[in-house]
């Protein structure tokens, strides 16, 4: 077993990522190349840097790599406020996916201050 396939954050980070590639393919076609495709990337991004960083050699760098599984988490709440505007999701689906994503820094950042 991989060290970060132990972790609580990356589990959260796998859950929230499969909402957000459910929520993308509900958005239109000609979406394709567009939000869906900037959803789904910056989804997978947060379990990636996640797993990435856990293989670091120095604390330094894995919290390096945690810090860009935050900013990917910000990257997909800024594209569900246009999902949003474009009508794809409702604003309570943004609402919630929101929240998670809230959940899913603070835990982030708190396993980055424990290293």
């Amino acid at each position: 077993m991989f060290r970060f396939e132990q972790l609580e954050i990356w589990d959260l980070a796998i859950k929230y990522g499969n909402k957000l590639y459910d929520i993308a393919k509900t958005f239109p076609r000609e979406e394709n190349f567009g939000l869906t495709y900037q959803l789904r990337r910056s989804a997978v991004s947060v379990s990636n840097n996640i797993a990435e960083g856990s293989g670091a050699t120095s604390i330094k760098d894995f919290a390096s790599f945690l810090d860009i599984s935050i900013k990917s988490v910000l990257e997909t709440v800024n594209i569900l406020y246009f999902a949003r505007d474009r009508n794809y999701i409702t604003e309570d689906e943004r609402k919630r996916l929101y929240s998670e994503a809230e959940t899913l820094i603070k835990k982030i950042r708190a396993f980055k201050n424990k290293l």
